[in-house]
């Protein structure tokens, strides 16, 4: 759940630092409209990136920075590329024409899981109220995470509400339904998890909300079209958090899918990446197609 491990969003960071010239985000590619703020807490803004290529497809995609719920700033460029010899989900996704949202959670040590399950909530809420702005379709919204970050899109895929009509604010009055996500190796039910506590200090909360923060419990009928990606030697998150939640998926009959990734471990690399990052674009090319 480390967010080095999780993407290579760091390690493109520091690449990007080192990059000549040529390699800065190509302007004329996308348009880059920074530090978004959706929200507010503890006197800190929160805030997300929206990337728009230059053909879009209508539809958006939220891209969840956390791992280990460690929520990382950087510049949209590091992962944002003009023509890189591998590239990785965000570039693969705006090259499909889908709008991309990176989001940022309120990050551990600070904020627990809870808090990063009801920001990226909001997050979802402001973009769908914001639609018209960012140019895509509200009811074409998909979410995407690694680790920490899959664990985020399916509490998003399972857990959506409809808004609360009674709020003041026009943003909290906005469903936070998502249509598609896509989860790699992500954490399912947050209890089993609590003995990585020291490592991981986002899991240092009340273990009686661990059940309101655990995909796996709340799965139903309605939840919206998921793909689970997973490496079968995956230490740290067991494939059985993917598998036991498919089987629930499969028992409501909720259009999902497992691929797991035969000597993968908490990442991937090479072909397996490749692999991994063709089947997310095809899911959310497949699930936010306009009607």
């Amino acid at each position: 759940m480390r967010h080095f491990r999780l993407t290579r969003a760091a390690l493109f960071l520091a690449a990007f630092l080192l990059l000549p010239p040529q390699w800065s985000c190509a302007q004329e590619a996308y348009q880059i409209r920074r530090d978004v703020v959706y929200g507010h807490k503890a006197g800190m803004a929160l805030t997300f990136d929206v990337v728009t290529p230059a053909e879009p497809n209508g539809a958006g995609v939220l891209f969840l920075v956390s791992g280990g719920w460690v929520s990382v700033w950087f510049p949209v460029e590091a992962i944002v590329r003009p023509e890189p010899p591998t590239p990785n989900q965000c570039e693969r996704l705006l090259a499909a024409g889908f709008t991309l949202f990176i989001v940022r959670h309120g990050s551990s040590p600070y904020f627990k899981v809870p808090d990063a399950v009801a920001d990226v909530r909001r997050a979802v809420r402001t973009i769908r109220h914001q639609a018209g702005e960012f140019g895509i379709d509200p009811e074409r919204i998909g979410v995407c995470g690694a680790s920490a970050g899959g664990h985020l899109s399916l509490m998003l895929g399972t857990t959506a509400d409809a808004g609360n009509a009674e709020s003041s604010d026009p943003v909290e009055q906005t469903s936070d339904k998502v249509q598609a996500v896509v989860a790699y190796f992500p954490p399912t039910k947050i209890d089993e998890f609590f003995e990585l506590k020291d490592r991981f200090p986002a899991l240092q909360f009340n273990p009686d909300l661990a059940g309101d923060v655990s995909p796996l419990l709340h799965v139903s009928e309605d939840d919206a079209p998921t793909l689970l990606v997973h490496g079968d030697q995956d230490e740290l998150v067991p494939l059985s958090n993917s598998e036991r939640i498919f089987q629930a998926f499969q028992s409501n009959s909720v259009p999902s899918k497992l691929i797991v990734i035969e000597g993968a471990a908490h990442s991937f690399q090479g072909e397996n990446e490749e692999r991994a990052h063709s089947a997310l674009v095809d899911w959310f090319n497949q699930h936010l197609r306009a009607r």
